[in-house]
């Protein structure tokens, strides 16, 4: 009997050589997935663009799902570069709110790109893979910062800005398919992070 293939994490790049390969793909992998999205861009076509051996492609992003979640990772390190100042007292719901607009934006400007993005973290988030986890764990360190909640962060820090991620998220799908305008979404997460965050970390409770 065949045996069945076992899913495989992804390969790191190493050396200078293969950090460069890596980079191409991604910047190819964001452009064919801007102008292709998910279901219609095909991996060789990733490979020609980035000028590298289909091979090499594979051993870096077994999947088109570990592709995007990497190309989704590189946006969330481009947030992390930003170094968001550690707000003061009263200010922390709305430094989150500025970061999720700002990554909304972002996103916003490539829809397809944006939805392949998504819809790959959902299917990594489901199978629990490595590329997701340590995506996640950007973006929360991103909002931890912004909520002024680092460098020692509570169980309780990381669940508000996993809720609030989530809202965030929902709001930027229903932007994506839609049911909402942008100034609509930008206003939502506004309101969404001074409803969430404002009583704990700025102390607006009635």
């Amino acid at each position: 009997m065949p045996r069945i293939a076992q899913p495989r994490p992804p390969a790191e790049p190493q050396s200078a050589e293969q950090k460069e390969r890596h980079r191409r793909i991604l910047r190819a992998a964001g452009r064919l997935g801007a102008e292709h999205g998910l279901d219609r861009m095909q991996m060789n076509d990733v490979a020609r663009e980035a000028g590298v051996a289909i091979a090499t492609l594979y051993r870096y992003f077994p999947s088109k799902t570990d592709l995007f979640v990497a190309v989704l990772h590189a946006q969330i390190d481009h947030l992390h570069a930003g170094k968001v100042a550690d707000p003061g007292r009263g200010d922390r719901a709305a430094t989150v709110a500025d970061v999720l607009v700002a990554a909304g934006r972002r996103m916003l400007e490539r829809p397809r790109l944006a939805m392949a993005m998504l819809q790959s973290n959902n299917t990594a988030q489901l199978q629990g893979g490595q590329e997701h986890t340590a995506a996640n764990a950007a973006f929360h360190e991103v909002l931890l910062t912004a909520l002024g909640a680092t460098p020692d962060p509570t169980g309780e820090d990381y669940r508000m800005v996993r809720i609030m991620e989530q809202t965030w998220y929902g709001i930027l799908v229903s932007v994506l398919n839609g049911l909402v305008d942008q100034a609509q979404s930008e206003a939502d997460v506004r309101l969404a992070a001074r409803l969430l965050l404002g009583p704990r970390y700025d102390g607006t409770a009635e």
